[in-house]
Parts: structure tokens; sequence; C-alpha cells
């Protein structure tokens, strides 16, 4: 340590009078006590005072410059260290030596700066601002032969990629032709890993997943997946696993999607599909959702329909009804879901057995699965009255439905099984469906959706009560009783937040509930005829008209 002393003293002065020999000779003193004891040393630098000169020492000119960089480099791996660098302001006189030629520096100033900034989103958005992406992408360009500072590049994106503010500087580069070139030369596993670490953030931004598409990184993934699918040895399992979801997740910008679809004819989208019947769960799934993100637009899914995918999805769900892939079943659902979106669809989805698949995994007791199953019947059965009116005679469904009505730890799968059983007396206009539903025991819940934040539920609860009262309100009076819906049905209408169409929903089921004796009674007693005369005056002409036959009805029958 007293060599390390002299060695700072000296340092002192030898960088005033800039006698090159003589900080050489210090500046190799300093690096040998740093890789004896990296700690001890880093602070006996900072104690003498030294991190203030060396922003002097960084010269681009200056032989002792590799050396200097290496130096904050190490001092750098410690925490304590990294504010003083800071403070010193070594950070910009590092980020300009990015422009040297000399590979030596490079490679040390690239590490004096990974280490300063590392887990510190604040400093690395400073060097975001002060422009080192295009820098480093250059870099790439210029020294791909050079493994070492491709491999500092590298982690450098990797670290900046993770800030939101850095995607728009990376797309304004030609970083994605760079990392495919760069991806396509390697063999080695762990390389190729380290480029999918930079890929994967990357590719979370729309523009750049596009330029990584037109840069041919698809193919480079077809390429992985061919080579690994058969792999046995766990870099295989993971490089496949890495390149079927980085696909899957190019898939998701629109124009990116596009592009690969080419009208359904792209040799990708070809691939992708044969994922489907693969014996490989991690290609089933990435194909599953492949196909649900490519089913993001009616043409794509009408053409995927016409072309026989329904069949392809079908197989692979009946592959995985017992002990079956959660995963796998969720991402067939959500694909099925998607491609029954198109009215033309759904009539052939339907004669494809689509609903009796789906309905198998009723039993299932994994909220994301019952999440799509309800998605995708609920998709199937909108206008298509025929199949609602089979669905909703199917007691065992009806009975599963209002169980998962009161699915509280779930909301999505709640609200999800109140909008199907809504949808099914909405498209079947069926008594019999309404019977089952009461029978059931969902009106209660039908009527709670009414109170829901969300309009469009509101309004979807509602209408399926009307068609209640209408159809068979004899049998419902009691639940209508029971679930107190002639004081919701006042509250909505009270409600000065409530839109147009939940007023005028909400007398239409006033007057069709004015024939049971106890809610007209209600009605009576809750004085709707005050709220009801005020709509009258109501800026919506619907509004205004159901509120002045919805009071003629309640003063005839009071």
């Amino acid at each position: 340590m007293d060599n390390l002393s002299d060695a700072l003293e000296k340092l002192k002065l030898a960088s005033t009078d800039s006698a090159t020999d003589s900080v050489e000779s210090c500046l190799d003193c300093l690096l040998k006590a740093l890789s004896n004891n990296n700690t001890e040393a880093s602070v006996k630098i900072q104690e003498m005072g030294v991190l203030p000169l060396l922003p002097t020492l960084l010269s681009p000119q200056s032989s002792c410059t590799p050396k200097v960089a290496n130096i904050i480099a190490e001092m750098a791996k410690n925490e304590f260290m990294r504010s003083p660098c800071v403070e010193a302001g070594l950070i910009p006189p590092l980020t300009q030596l990015l422009n040297s030629p000399n590979q030596e520096v490079l490679l040390q100033t690239g590490r004096a700066l990974g280490n300063i900034c590392y887990d510190s989103h604040s400093l690395q958005a400073q060097l975001i601002n002060m422009g080192v992406i295009p820098t480093l992408v250059q870099l790439l360009g210029i020294h791909s032969h050079n493994t070492a500072l491709t491999e500092m590049c590298l982690i450098a994106f990797g670290n900046l990629a993770e800030l939101e503010s850095s995607k728009e500087q990376f797309a304004s580069t030609n970083i994605a032709e760079e990392l495919v070139r760069l991806f396509q030369k390697q063999a080695e596993h762990e390389k190729k890993e380290m480029i999918f670490e930079v890929l994967a953030p990357l590719a979370e931004n729309d523009v750049i997943k596009l330029q990584l598409v037109e840069a041919g990184l698809v193919e480079c993934l077809l390429e992985v997946v061919a080579q690994t699918v058969d792999g046995e040895r766990e870099e295989d399992i993971a490089q496949l696993k890495t390149a079927s979801d980085l696909m899957v997740l190019l898939l998701l910008g629109d124009e990116s999607m596009q592009k690969l679809f080419e009208g359904g004819k792209g040799s990708v989208f070809q691939r992708v599909l044969s994922w489907i019947p693969s014996h490989n769960h991690q290609l089933q799934l990435a194909g599953a959702l492949a196909i649900a993100n490519f089913a993001r637009n009616d043409g794509n899914c009408i053409h995927m329909v016409d072309t026989g995918i329904v069949q392809k999805l079908l197989e692979l769900l009946d592959r995985h009804v017992e002990e079956g892939n959660v995963t796998v079943q969720h991402a067939a659902l959500s694909a099925l879901r998607n491609l029954a979106i198109p009215v033309v669809n759904k009539s052939k989805m339907l004669s494809a057995g689509v609903a009796d698949v789906v309905l198998r995994f009723l039993q299932s007791e994994m909220p994301p699965v019952q999440f799509k199953l309800l998605g995708t019947l609920r998709m199937l059965i909108d206008t298509q009255a025929e199949a609602a009116d089979q669905l909703g005679t199917n007691g065992k469904l009806v009975e599963r439905l209002v169980e998962w009505c009161e699915a509280k730890d779930h909301a999505g799968v709640m609200g999800e099984s109140n909008r199907l059983l809504s949808a099914l007396i909405r498209h079947s206009k069926s008594k019999e469906v309404v019977r089952t539903v009461i029978q059931g025991g969902g009106v209660k819940h039908l009527v709670t959706m009414a109170t829901s934040e969300h309009m469009i539920m509101q309004n979807e609860a509602l209408v399926a009560l009307g068609l209640i009262a209408a159809l068979d309100l004899v049998a419902a009076e009691k639940d209508f009783v029971g679930a107190n819906l002639v004081s919701v049905l006042h509250k909505l209408l009270s409600d000065e937040r409530s839109a147009p169409e939940i007023k005028y929903n909400s007398m239409i089921l006033i007057c069709a509930v004015m024939g049971s004796e106890p809610l007209h009674k209600e009605v009576q007693s809750l004085a709707f005829i005050d709220v009801v005369s005020k709509l009258r005056a109501h800026e919506n002409k619907t509004v205004s008209h159901q509120a002045s036959l919805t009071e003629q009805r309640l003063t005839a029958q009071s």
C-alpha cells in the first residue's frame, strides 16, 4: 500500500507537468494495486484526491488513455465508487473517447462507462442524451471482427435498451441490420444468447420490429428453430424457446405482422402453421400464439378460416384436454376467439364443431383458460341465434357460468361469465334459454351486472333482463324481488351520469315488470313517476320519448 501512496503522490505531480513516462509507471502501479485488492486500492485513490485529475489524463492523443480508462473501469466495479466517478466529471471525457480509432481505448472506455452507469437508470439516460447510442451502433459495424469490442457493445445495448427513452434513438440507427448480420455470423450458443438479450427489449418497439423483419431476422429465427427442434441439450431447448418467443413478439406489431402474412401466402406464415401439429410443446405454443397475432384483422381471419386453420387448432386442443399444457390451451383458445370475430366466420366455425371442443374445457380450474374459453363462446354466438339457443339450454354450461359469476378473485373470468350469460339470452331470445338461466340462478348476477362500472356491460345486462321479463316474468319474479331489481333501476334512472341508452333500457324494463304485482308495488313505493317525468326534458330524443311513454304507463297503473 505504501507503493500505492507513493504512486498516487507522483501521479498528482506528474499529471501537472504531463511527463508521460512517469505517469505510465504510476498508472501501472495503480492497476497492480487494484488487481491485488480492488476495494482497498479504490478507497485509497479516492481519499488521496486523484479522481479529479483523471479527466485531464483522458486525452484522445495520450498513450496513457487506455490505462486511465481501465483504472476507472476497475474502480467502478465497486458501487461506492460510482457516484465519486460521476462527481469527478469522468462521464463527458469518456463519452468523447467513444469516437477514438484506437480499439483498446474503445474497449476500456466502454467498460468504464458501463461500470459507472451499471444499474443506474438516471446515468444511463444521461448517456442516451449525450448520443452514445448512434456512436455504439457505428462501432459495432466498424469493429464487428473484434470479439471483445463486439461483446462490450452488446452489453451496453442490453442495458440501454431496457430504457424506453432509448428505443427512439435505436430506431433511427441501423441497429437491426447490424444485429442480424452479427447473428448470422455466430455459431456459439453463448454469443447468440447475448444477441437475443438485446433483440428482445428492442423488438418491443413497433418501428424496430419492422426494421428487424426487413433486415431478415425472421429467417434467422426459423433456422434456429429448425436446428434445435429435435435437440435434447439444455441450450437447444433454451434457444428454441427464445427464437420462437421472439418470433411471436415480432408479430405483435401491425405492420410487421401484415408484412409476414403476405395475404396468407407468406413462407413465414406457412412455416409457423407447420408448428401447430409439432410434437414440441414450445412450438405448438408459439404456433398458436402466432395465429392469434395474425388474426388481428378481419381479412386475415377470413382467409385463415377458409384455408382450414380451425381444424389444426381443434386437433391441437384435442391433444391437450386431459392433463393438458395450460399455456397451449390458452394460446389455442386465444387464436379461436380472434378468428371468431368476423361475422362470416362464426357459422363456419360452429359447423366445424368449435363450440363442442371448447366446452370440453369447462372443467378447467385455470382462470386464464376459463377466461379465453368464455371469450371464444361469446364471440361464436354473437348474432347466431341457433347456437345461442343450443348453448343457452345446456344446463351444465349455465351452471358453470353462474359459478364463475362469483369468481371474485378473478375479475376477468367474472366479467366474461356475466357477459356470456347475457349474450345467450340476447342472441337466442328464447324462452327455453331464459328458463335455464332462471333455474341455474343466473338472474341475480345479471342484476348485479347492471350496476357495473362498464357501460357496455350495464347495457348488455339490461337488455337481457328486459328479455327475461318479456319472455317469462312469472318465473323470474321471485329472483327480481330478491335481487332488488327495482331499486337498482331507480338508482340508474336517478344517476345523472348514466348514459342515455342505460336510461332508455331501464325504462323499458320498468314497463316490462309492471305486470308483476310485487314488482309493481315496489315501483309505486319508490316514486318512479318523479324521476321519469324529469327525463321527459332529456336532450336525447329517444330517452325523452320513452320517458313520456313510461310516465303514461305508470300513471295508468298507479
